[in-house]
This record gives structure tokens, sequence and C-alpha cells, in this order.
């Protein structure tokens, strides 16, 4: 592969702070009315290791993204970063997507933005968390996938070796280019804005936007109309308490009220 010819695709959400969001109790939803957004904290794991790949390799870095006009600004702040140019999926019809919607949307963005080598993704979002939306990207565009990746390389001829963590180590693939890999959180620091690329990213760096008719999308497969996943329930979980005793007295009286309630555990225990 030559130095020049990497186009990795990052594929980013914009996603409420979880401290803040509510569920619309009629829509059982995410209700982000109130709620202040960031970009999700594992898909900058994902930036920045495209980022160090282009780096390493020369090409260039592609933002896509599936959501609101409001999401233009943090698709900037990427292209600050380091990203060269964003793409965002932007339609009334793609609201209210569950994971099989939102992975064909954002694949048939992908397609649009043939030929490619890389597709990075986070390991999941903090506002839905499943973990689904990348195997389903590479499903649809019927190319390898690896998930939960720590360590990337490119490799000559076209092929990429991946390290994927694993409960008690990890494997290492290889897999033919073009490829879809899901990065682990943690695995990197993602890098400061640079300033010198500032003004450009905020002003003049397009954002190119799409819609259900500017990809040739089946309303039947988007938005709620395409999601299978039925939310019958909303429940709030209340956390659990500890119980709590206060001892009082003097300090014999705490030491006797103190053993009177150790002597039947340890009793148990013997």
């Amino acid at each position: 592969m030559g130095e020049m010819d990497l186009h990795i695709i990052v594929c980013l959400k914009v996603v409420p702070k979880p401290e803040e969001v509510s569920i619309n109790p009629q829509t059982m939803t995410i209700d982000r009315a109130r709620a202040r957004s960031e970009i999700n904290p594992s898909d900058m794991y994902a930036l920045e290791m495209a980022l160090s790949l282009k780096d390493e390799h020369g090409g260039e870095v592609s933002l896509l993204a599936m959501g609101p006009p409001f999401f233009e600004p943090y698709l900037r702040i990427a292209m600050a970063m380091g990203a060269d140019a964003a793409f965002l999926l932007s339609d009334r019809a793609f609201a209210g997507a569950d994971t099989l919607a939102t992975s064909y949307v954002l694949a048939r963005g992908i397609e649009r933005l043939r030929p490619f080598h890389l597709v990075l993704c986070g390991e999941e979002s903090s506002d839905g968390a499943t973990g689904q939306v990348p195997p389903g990207i590479a499903e649809w565009l019927d190319i390898p996938q690896l998930t939960y990746v720590e360590h990337l390389e490119v490799l000559p001829h076209g092929r990429v070796r991946a390290r994927r963590v694993i409960d008690g180590g990890y494997q290492v693939l290889t897999a033919p280019l073009p490829a879809l890999a899901s990065v682990k959180s943690g695995v990197n620091e993602p890098r400061f804005i640079d300033m010198d690329r500032w003004l450009w990213a905020m002003q003049e760096a397009p954002v190119t936007v799409w819609g259900l008719a500017d990809l040739g999308l089946d309303p039947e497969m988007v938005g709620a109309k395409g999601s299978p996943t039925v939310v019958s329930r909303v429940q709030q979980v209340g956390a659990r308490q500890r119980k709590r005793i206060l001892i009082t007295g003097t300090a014999e009286e705490e030491a006797r009220t103190l053993w009177r309630f150790m002597r039947p555990l340890l009793e148990q225990r013997s």
C-alpha cells in the first residue's frame, strides 16, 4: 500500500452526558432535550487510533455520523484534532432507529465514501452500550470485523493485524482490507485540538450532509419503521442502600454493642 493511499473512516456518535438524560415515557426513547452533549467517549479512542495511523502511513481520515444537525460542531472539533472531512447522515426519517437501522444507514453512508481501507468505531456508545452497531456495519458491508481492538497495524499487501482483548489475555488476528475494527476504550490517549487547524475546522471545513434521498435508502428500513426492537416498559430503579447502624455511648458500651452484632456472624463462619 502506498504511503498516501490509506483512507480511514471513523464513525462518531454524539451522545448526551449520561448523568443528564431521561426517558420519554410516551416514546420509550432517550430524551436529550435537557442534557448537554459530547462525542461518545469510546469513539475518541477510535479517532486517535485513526489519526495515529494517518501520521504513520499518510492518507486521510473521514468522519461519519448519523444524527440531527446539531451534531455538526462536534464533527468540526474532530476535524480540528486532525480529521480531513466530515459527513453527517441527517434526516427526520432516521429518528428512533435501533442498532439494526443505525448500522444500515451508516453502512450505506460508508459505501458512498468508497474506496476505503479501514472503518474504525468505538466499542460501544455510552447511551446504548450494546456494542452491536460496529458488527452490524461490517455485516451490511460484508467485510471482516475485528472487535475490542487495543492495537492495530497496517501490513503490506493490503492486510491489517490487530491485537484484541479477550478474557484472560489477548488474540492476534490478521484480516484483508477493507476491514472494520471496534476499538477498546482506554487503549490510547486522545490528542488535544490542533490550534493551527482550529479556524479551518470551525469556519472553512465542509461538513457534507446526506439524507434519505441522497443515499437512496428504503424508508421501511430506517428510523423507527426499520427498527424491530420494541421497548415495552421503562422502570426507574433506585439505588440500593446499605443498612447503617450508629453506635453511641462510652468506648466500653460501643465495644459491647459492636461485639453483639459481630458475634452471630463470627459464629456462623466458625
